[in-house]
């Protein structure tokens, strides 16, 4: 088999001691990133279990760093949910996916053909892969992110258009980077664990003068994944950043950020495909993942690989014209590579049922997305026709291009003796294209030539836009919250042709307009009642050409997919200080004209889907040694009309309409509380649970709910050193936590342990 150096390299590692580049290492010698940043001597010890320090500024309730709210999060008529850098820090979180475990009404969905390997979130039941910003900018290419240089996580629920452009549904997530600070610090972490677990972080800031600053974050990471045999990999990072003009009125924040990963992805285990005529239908089981080891792996490490890489690069200027009036302009360009060979055990043909037999389909997919993006805005506050007013108005340009392209392999990867997919036999006369249900062997040796497709996939993604958001103050008892976004969006693709496949092309050019309202009603200093209404745009091409919602000429003239959604809710800040917040919100989400496929056989805007549900969620501390965190989410959500099918020479109404939406949990809840027994001694417990979540809109293919616990105790040595110890999923729980592929379900990481030492110097 002739392969690139890099993925030789990385190979030789998964057999033997991985090694980490040189360069991370050199660079991570002296490093690393403690559980919570250090300060200055009169700065509050975040080692220490305290929520407030008498007479210090701080502000109750968890705080928002997305200047497009008008206003507090107490009184934004909308749910988000911030998972803040203790709690990321406390649960032992390493991922972005890590650390929105703790937000519920969230799921992870699993890749497909269509659907890149990375980052691919639901919220409140909708895709929301292309939905994750970093710092409010959309952060475009399928990725798989990060926590090493967060300061916090946002998540949006909710159509989020209005705040984002264009986007599902669901909501959004934005990642809050870390920045350079006034004064100076050395932190470090070493971590080690089970399943070959290693992690070193660092945080390093040093004032410049008395106006500016620089800090640097850095990271290695390597781990095999808990009770999955082979699957595994490396990855290093690192993010200066400077800051000029600390103190104002003018400031000036340059970053980068550098993330490269080497792994062999996980494959999962395939569904029980069921069979609906003949005799096959007696071996069909109940829908669910097939019932074998929880280790058992269907891939070839000799095949398999995935290798990353993201870089982007931050100017972000600010001018302060008065305390109540600041102009600030972004500038960001960021490119990602995702590139891999990976096996789905694929079902399609029911080798599992009828052999015992799994086909090694190889998903490949070779990607470079690269991002420009220009954001202007004005936000301050006013007073006129005797009505206060807090605003921020902008202007946002944005261009995406991402150029894809796939492996092809010889021979090819088909069963040789059918020449087809389909698997009577398994083993070296089907060139190990098909393994055993059970006990597959991972080191097969499979041996191939692989080589690029010339099928280079080019999308180009164009979007201008213009915002303002107000939240206007009628009186202390009632605000009034407005946003209006319009989005100009225009993407084009090409597909250059080969010997085997034509070219393609295909257009979308649109506009539309999104809407943000609510009314908030204050009872109390601390407390809110507000009804708000918010729509979101999906249009064709809505993933620049990265995920499964990609442009084709079948729906390049279709409309925006709309949805819109009703909230009633209430905020509150409680206890004294405000240290706890709670909150509650009834919501119902409509998409009236969904995709789907007309009564003629065409694809048209004809299709709706509906959810309603509620959603609980806590924070904060119920004494200064006990924290919490946590929430629960209900979610009623039906394909109330999914189109027609064919059926013989006509079409009629598909049979899944009131079917429940795939990948959406009825209930979850999550749970992450802690408590300071002593100054010294700290304990925390977790836990994580979702009802049953369908796999496909047949909803005849499935995974059972689950409850996962997690623990926590950290010890503190000194004003400078403190140790940390996470058990994970203690109870070895085996459930699936990545589904929405109707092949097979992603399983859940096993039982783990994990030791940090954090340093302050």
């Amino acid at each position: 088999m002739t392969k690139n150096n890099k993925q030789a390299s990385f190979i030789t590692s998964r057999k033997h001691a991985r090694v980490l580049p040189a360069p991370a290492m050199a660079l991570l010698a002296t490093l690393g990133m403690p559980a919570a940043q250090a300060a200055p001597d009169n700065a509050i010890d975040q080692n220490i279990p305290t929520v407030q320090v008498t007479g210090a500024n701080t502000k109750a309730g968890p705080v928002s760093a997305n200047d497009k709210f008008t206003a507090p999060l107490l009184d934004t008529p909308k749910s988000v949910t911030v998972v803040t850098a203790d709690t990321i820090a406390q649960t032992g979180a390493v991922s972005l996916t890590d650390a929105l475990r703790t937000v519920p009404g969230i799921t992870i969905g699993a890749a497909e053909g269509g659907n890149p390997v990375g980052d691919n979130m639901f919220i409140r039941g909708y895709n929301a892969q292309t939905d994750t910003y970093i710092d409010g900018i959309r952060d475009a290419g399928s990725q798989s992110r990060e926590i090493f240089n967060l300061e916090q996580v946002e998540v949006v629920k909710g159509p989020n258009s209005a705040y984002g452009g264009r986007s599902s549904a669901g909501g959004g997530v934005n990642l809050v980077s870390k920045s350079a600070q006034g004064y100076d610090f050395n932190n470090a972490s070493v971590g080690i664990g089970s399943d070959k677990y290693r992690r070193i972080t660092g945080d390093v800031n040093r004032a410049l003068g008395n106006n500016s600053a620089f800090r640097l974050n850095a990271m290695a990471h390597e781990n095999d994944v808990p009770g999955r045999k082979v699957v595994g990999g490396n990855r290093w990072g690192v993010a200066p950043t400077v800051t000029f003009g600390l103190k104002g009125p003018d400031r000036a924040i340059v970053s980068l950020y550098h993330l490269t990963s080497h792994e062999i992805p996980d494959t999962g285990i395939p569904f029980n495909n069921p069979v609906t005529t003949g005799a096959d239908v007696s071996k069909n089981g109940n829908g669910t993942p097939f019932a074998v080891d929880r280790e058992t792996f269907y891939g070839l490490a000799n095949r398999d690989f995935r290798d990353t890489k993201s870089d982007v690069g931050t100017i972000d200027l600010r001018h302060e014209f008065s305390p109540t009036l600041a102009l600030r302009n972004v500038t960001r360009y960021g490119k990602s590579n995702n590139d891999y060979v990976w096996t789905q055990p694929d079902d399609s043909k029911g080798n599992t049922v009828r052999y015992g037999t799994v086909w090694r389909r190889a998903n490949t997919r070779a990607t470079e997305t690269r991002t420009f993006a220009n954001v202007t805005s004005l936000n301050g506050e006013l007073t006129a026709a005797g009505l206060k007013h807090s605003f921020n108005t902008g202007v946002e340009f944005d261009r995406e291009t991402t150029e894809r392209s796939s492996y092809i392999f010889t021979p090819g990867t088909n069963n040789p003796l059918t020449n087809t997919f389909t698997c009577p036999t398994s083993g070296a006369a089907t060139l190990y294209n098909c393994t055993t249900l059970v006990n597959p062997n991972p080191y097969d040796p499979w041996v191939y030539t692989r080589t690029l497709s010339g099928a280079l996939t080019h999308v180009s993604t164009k979007t201008r836009a213009a915002y303002a958001f107000d939240t206007i103050e009628i009186n202390p008892q009632w605000l009034l919250n407005l946003g209006l976004r319009w989005d100009d969006f225009q993407s084009t693709l090409d597909t250059l042709p080969t010997a085997t496949t034509v070219a393609a092309h295909a257009v979308v050019d649109t506009d539309f307009v999104s809407t943000q309202a609510g009314l908030v009603f204050k009872p109390t200093k601390n407390g809110s009642i507000y009804l708000s209404f918010a729509s979101s745009a999906t249009p064709p091409g809505n993933d620049g050409g990265d995920g499964l919602d990609a442009l084709t000429a079948v729906i390049q003239n279709l409309q925006p997919q709309r949805s819109r959604n009703l909230e009633l809710g209430t905020k509150w800040d409680l206890l004294p200080g405000g240290r706890l917040s709670v909150t509650g919100a009834l919501f119902k989400s409509t998409m009236n004209n969904a995709r789907v496929t007309a009564p003629d056989g065409t694809t048209q805007n004809v299709g709706r889907k509906e959810i309603q549900g509620v959603e609980l969620g806590f924070s904060g501390k119920l004494t200064s040694a006990w924290t919490v965190f946590g929430g629960y989410t209900y979610l009623d959500a039906e394909i109330a009309d999914n189109g027609f099918i064919a059926s013989g020479s006509s079409f009629v109404p598909s049979p899944f309409n009131g079917n429940r939406f795939p990948t959406t949990p009825k209930n979850s809840a999550s749970l992450w509380t802690s408590y300071a027994f002593t100054r010294d001694f700290t304990a925390g417990f977790g836990m994580s649970a979702m009802s049953k979540v369908y796999a496909n809109v047949n909803n005849n293919k499935w995974v059972p709910g689950y409850a996962r616990f997690d623990a926590m105790a950290s010890y503190t040595l000194n004003k400078d050193i403190s140790l940390q110890l996470n058990l994970q999923n203690l109870a070895d729980k085996l459930y699936f936590d990545k589904v929405s592929s109707p092949h097979y379900a992603g399983v859940a990481p096993g039982r783990s342990a994990t030791l940090t030492a954090n340093f302050r110097f």
